[in-house]
């Protein structure tokens, strides 16, 4: 029998507990006191350091520290098991809200707390009751943990919030760049809508800009632009595929690239603007709207969308829309890139993150340099970009407010509640070697080869079994007549 054999560790007997300290290569008379003092899994779990102090007050120190040692170690193993049986790790009470506790968040319980004081009012005890609390490898009184009821720890986080584990979510991944493609067609198609209702050059000039006006038009600005945010989209490969977490890093940018531009496409219905620059050579295309070639028109549309769609939508590969002005898809790009990279890369690498902050600086100069936006386009499309990607990593970094208002948060921000429902903290920058990245890429190979070979050898042994039961039972005329011969002749 070995130690993995036994129950949970809440429900242990008094001699399981010396069946785990004989595996744990204790002496006999440490097993001894332990049976002495009837200490159970329940009261395993319970002691803390001044109480093994005491039981073994003549032994050596090292070997108190070694216990010490391992209890915490037994504690943190059945730490997802005790919630899933809803015990709370810390106290070890039965706790009536299973699912408030199985989605991994802990309320420290203090003198204060709303289930201290449901207890308090159920019975005649007067004096805070006995109990203590689990933080940081010791046990802190009931004064101590008052004052810290209101700090939230996530079951799968460490001390600094980042979370401990993670897993990949390929699919979630899968279906952000889905919803991306979607978005993103949507916004080609409603380009080319815009780019139809273009106000006229003629009657309606250049709006007044502070930045338009005293600047000078660059021929080559906005596709110094357009090379900038290729540039950081090759940092931001390199990044993904070095970092441990590229998937969920993945279905981040692609979700708030997603919603962006998702709001980008209603800014650009709502109101059209005139053309900011002389230079720009725009004008609706001549469409009809009668029913004979109303088919033809929206297929027409359709077409120049997928053009701008292959093309994502730049210049440099001879794209050139007009009307989409409110607000910038390429100041967007650029701040969400910039964004990005510097949230998943070391806090040591300045000098990476003030050169992609100058990246995307410059691309902004070059696009009003360019002229092929107004400054509040600009201006605005950086302030919805930055904000966004500060919610939306507050909320999944901050473990507190992603469980009190789970509600409302699945209500107005849905898209989150589902990528980030297994994230309880701050994903931590770590990255792979070369050496781990071909090993995954192997492995995951290996993976779906087996399952692929797998599926092939069902299929055939299916279509195998379906032949034999419908093969037709095919006898020759001289097989039939000798069995009438036989019949007759018994």
């Amino acid at each position: 029998m070995s130690v993995t054999d036994l129950p949970c560790v809440i429900n242990w007997s008094i001699d399981d507990v010396l069946f785990w300290l004989e595996k744990k290569k204790y002496l006999l008379e440490i097993r001894r006191l332990f049976e002495i003092q009837r200490i159970d899994g329940r009261a395993l779990l319970l002691l803390n350091e001044q109480d093994v102090k005491f039981m073994l007050s003549n032994q050596p120190l090292g070997c108190i520290k070694k216990l010490l040692l391992d209890i915490q170690q037994l504690k943190l193993d059945n730490k997802q098991m005790l919630f899933d049986k809803g015990y709370d790790p810390n106290t070890l009470l039965y706790m009536q809200n299973k699912q408030f506790y199985r989605n991994g968040f802990h309320n420290v319980i203090g003198e204060n707390s709303e289930y201290y004081r449901k207890l308090n009012s159920k019975s005649e005890v007067t004096e805070p009751l006995p109990i203590t609390h689990y933080c940081n490898g010791d046990y802190l009184s009931n004064a101590t943990a008052a004052t810290r009821e209101n700090s939230y720890q996530s079951s799968r986080s460490s001390e600094d919030g980042q979370s401990i584990s993670l897993k990949p979510e390929f699919t979630k991944a899968v279906i952000a760049l889905a919803y991306l493609f979607v978005v993103t067609w949507i916004t080609s198609f409603v380009m080319v809508i815009v780019h139809d209702r273009v106000p006229d050059m003629k009657r309606y000039p250049p709006l007044p800009d502070i930045f338009l006006d005293n600047v000078p038009y660059i021929p080559w600005a906005f596709h110094m632009c357009e090379w900038t945010a290729t540039v950081l989209v090759l940092i931001w490969v390199v990044v993904l595929v070095f970092h441990k977490y590229r998937f969920i890093l993945l279905r981040r940018f692609f979700a708030l690239c997603g919603t962006v531009f998702l709001l980008r496409c209603i800014t650009m219905l709502i109101t059209s603007l005139s053309v900011p620059g002389s230079h720009l050579k725009c004008s609706p295309r001549i469409s009809t709207h009668t029913s004979e070639y109303f088919f033809s028109d929206i297929l027409s549309k359709i077409k120049q969308a997928y053009i701008i769609w292959t093309n994502a939508g730049l210049s440099i590969r001879g794209v050139r829309t007009c009307g989409d002005y409110m607000f910038s898809g390429h100041s967007v790009v650029l701040t969400m890139l910039n964004f990005f990279i510097t949230e998943y890369t070391s806090r040591e690498l300045h000098l990476l993150h003030i050169f992609t902050w100058v990246l995307n600086m410059f691309g902004i100069f070059f696009i009003l340099s360019g002229h092929e936006h107004y400054s509040i386009d600009v201006f605005i499309a950086f302030y919805i970009t930055s904000r966004l990607f500060l919610y939306y990593h507050t909320l999944a970094n901050n473990q507190a407010l992603m469980q009190r208002d789970s509600t409302r948060t699945r209500i107005w921000f849905p898209l989150f509640s589902f990528f980030e429902s297994s994230i309880e903290g701050i994903v931590p920058n770590e990255y792979e070697t070369v050496s781990e990245i071909f090993d995954n890429l192997f492995a995951c190979g290996k993976f779906i080869f087996v399952r692929l070979l797998h599926a092939k050898i069902i299929m055939a042994i299916k279509s195998h079994i379906i032949k034999i039961k419908t093969a037709p039972i095919r006898t020759s005329k001289k097989q039939f007549s000798r069995r009438l011969k036989k019949q007759k002749s018994s």
